[in-house]
């Protein structure tokens, strides 16, 4: 495994094959999909933290669905991906759609772990309420009210590594980065089904309050080539939570 640089962006690239990039979600970094790997030999790995997130530097401007979906765009050019599959996690879900519509061509399958559509009303209010809570307090309380509310319980019980990643996750974030990407969720609009013309997996947990299984149902009626696939005992952060089922699931999808 090697770290690069590209679009602005730190890039961790490993393996040859056919190309899968994986896009972290809000609070998340490429350490996000280290329980996946497994799942992905014989393939060319690529995980960027998102401009703003992890070890990759906040952009003087705003942050937005299309700044970070062309960003992707131009990594794949830049690394000479010409067809790749493509998984996203949380709001990385909602990215991945728009570089899928953006660039058919370039997404063979799209993988989506707690998939967003679009926020709500009220969830957009609350995202710009925590972008201003941690640019004046700092990352610890977002960190501590995330690792309790987006883990099943049962996780909470049992799998306290998952609480403490999930905690740790956010607490190394800029906090000027995390409110530029709190605001560009809040501003998000989603992607048209019809716009999505590749083969789909939508994955939730059954106890995920950020992304509920309502989201990834929607998405299989809507999208002619989706499925949906729900799993028990876990919250929104299912390739942590539940690490050997999402591997399965996965390899099978991306290998099929």
């Amino acid at each position: 495994m090697t770290s690069h640089m590209h679009a602005g962006m730190v890039v961790e690239i490993e393996g040859d094959g056919m190309p899968v990039m994986l896009i972290h979600g809000l609070g998340g970094t490429s350490n996000t999909w280290q329980p996946m790997l497994p799942a992905l030999a014989g393939m060319r790995v690529v995980r960027p933290d998102l401009p703003g997130a992890g070890r990759s530097a906040t952009p003087d401007g705003v942050i937005d669905v299309a700044f970070l979906a062309n960003a992707l765009i131009r990594l794949a050019s830049d690394l000479g991906i010409e067809r790749m599959h493509l998984v996203g996690h949380s709001f990385g879900t909602l990215v991945a759609q728009h570089v899928a519509a953006a660039r058919p061509a370039l997404v063979k399958t799209l993988t989506l772990f707690g998939p967003i559509l679009e926020p709500a009303d009220a969830a957009r209010e609350r995202l710009r309420a925590r972008a201003k809570a941690v640019r004046a307090n700092g990352m610890a309380e977002v960190a501590e009210q995330v690792s309790i509310a987006g883990l099943a319980s049962s996780v909470m019980q049992d799998n306290p590594t998952a609480v403490a990643f999930v905690r740790e996750s956010h607490m190394r974030q800029d906090a000027e980065g995390f409110a530029k990407s709190c605001e560009a969720l809040a501003g998000a609009s989603r992607v048209a089904a019809s716009a999505l013309k590749c083969v789909v997996l939508a994955i939730a947990g059954d106890e995920d309050a950020v992304s509920p299984p309502g989201n990834a149902y929607q998405l299989a009626d809507e999208i002619k080539d989706a499925r949906a696939q729900i799993l028990s005992g876990c919250g929104h952060w299912a390739p942590v939570e539940r690490p050997h089922e999402c591997r399965r699931l996965l390899s099978e999808f991306i290998r099929g």
